[in-house]
């Protein structure tokens, strides 16, 4: 492999932000490999990193809260210059309507719009969960009878392209727009993990009929939001996990049955839309749908869980990189929280040896930054992706 892939770009001017993510989702070499953090909700870092992570750059703003059971935060604009990174979170509005609230039900303890309880142990950093609605003994009947969250809520959108067109004005880096797609994830935690797996072996069809009802509640806000803003993002994000360590949660057979059809409407719906790249967020081993997913309309996988079973990146590369770009790479497990800073900078290089050449490659931890990680090692991911990331790369010699 050498770095001349057949989307190399003639000239190594200095690009924008957003040319550089648009070149490089387009299968194209841009004068560097291009840096994210904090464009998504899985791609961000934990309160109590970034509050480390503020203390180092002198940040007084507030923390603002992205997402609340992973207890993940926006990163303030002048952090993320600071670091270089080349792309900006965009959501949509918050909803309006009271059944799409989330309830408190006491300290760390919460219910959300699909009925799923929430708490968060005084001794952990996260929210578990705590009651599926839908657990134990049920019939069609009872999924159809849940008060699934109401599609129409007016809140998503109001005021929301104004918004996106004043960011888009006043910054060159690319938008990503983060959308809800996560009806596999969604079902297993309504349902309840014990509960899904018994249905999806012995009753398909009720985890079949509350796909379809997941399906119907996002549909309503990713279709309305897509045709707001979808003209105005540089990339779309969503998220649903199907891999484990070492497997797919279920036989790829299965998963072709019965949640690919579910997450193809939702695709349709996005990419009818917008002509953005989709990047979607999936961890563990997943390589026996990466190809599933590339036909419903994914452009990118992330976070590209390398130290998940058949997931080598240049396997990867090899098998997959001249349809599908892949964002993340860099282990989260064992260098960037317990490494070095030289063990962080080798990950870099070799990551982006093995992912980069051709484009097609993001620069992002395999998850979000967690509590952790040395501040220093942060750092050093950054360092070693302006220094090894500039087009054109090393040469590497495959064997």
């Amino acid at each position: 492999m050498t770095n001349a892939g057949k989307g190399s770009m003639p000239t190594r001017r200095t690009m924008t932000s957003r040319e550089r993510v648009v070149a490089a989702l387009s299968f194209q070499e841009p004068d560097r490999v291009p840096i994210d953090l904090g464009s998504t909700w899985i791609s961000t870092t934990t309160i109590p990193f970034y509050e480390k992570l503020k203390r180092h750059f002198g940040v007084e703003r507030p923390t603002e809260l992205m997402e609340r059971n992973m207890q993940v935060c926006q990163i303030d604009e002048e952090i993320l210059v600071q670091l270089s990174v080349d792309t900006r979170f965009v959501s949509h509005n918050a909803p309006e309507l009271p059944c799409n609230q989330n309830t408190e039900l006491g300290e760390g303890h919460y219910r959300d719009p699909w009925g799923i309880e929430w708490r968060k142990p005084p001794s952990s950093y996260y929210y578990d969960l705590h009651k599926p609605p839908l657990a134990g003994e049920i019939t069609k009947q009872d999924i159809l009878r849940h008060p699934w969250p109401d599609p129409e809520d007016p809140g998503f959108t109001r005021d929301l392209r104004p918004r996106v067109e004043a960011m888009r004005a006043r910054t060159d880096c690319a938008l990503v727009l983060n959308l809800s797609l996560w009806v596999l994830q969604c079902s297993q935690n309504v349902r309840g993990y014990e509960d899904w797996y018994i249905d999806l072996a012995a009753q398909p069809d009720l985890v079949e009929c509350m796909a379809d009802c997941l399906t119907e509640s996002m549909l309503g806000p990713l279709v309305k939001v897509t045709a707001e803003i979808g003209d105005l993002v540089d990339v779309i994000s969503v998220s649903d996990d199907i891999g484990h360590q070492d497997r797919l949660c279920m036989n790829p057979i299965t998963y072709r049955r019965v949640f690919k059809p579910r997450h193809a409407r939702l695709m349709e719906a996005i990419t009818s839309r917008s002509s953005a790249p989709v990047m979607w967020h999936t961890c563990g081993s997943v390589v026996d749908v990466i190809d599933d997913l590339r036909e419903i309309g994914v452009t990118c996988l992330n976070p590209v869980q390398t130290t998940a079973a058949r997931m080598d990146p240049r396997f990867l590369k090899q098998e997959f990189g001249d349809r599908m770009a892949f964002w993340g790479g860099i282990d989260t497990m064992t260098v960037l929280n317990h490494g070095s800073a030289e063990d962080v900078h080798a990950e870099v290089r070799d990551k982006i040896k093995a992912l980069a050449p051709g484009g097609g490659y993001m620069l992002n931890p395999t998850h979000n930054v967690q509590p952790d990680v040395p501040v220093e090692n942060l750092l050093a991911m950054i360092d070693a992706g302006l220094e090894f990331g500039r087009y054109p790369l090393e040469q590497e010699v495959v064997r």
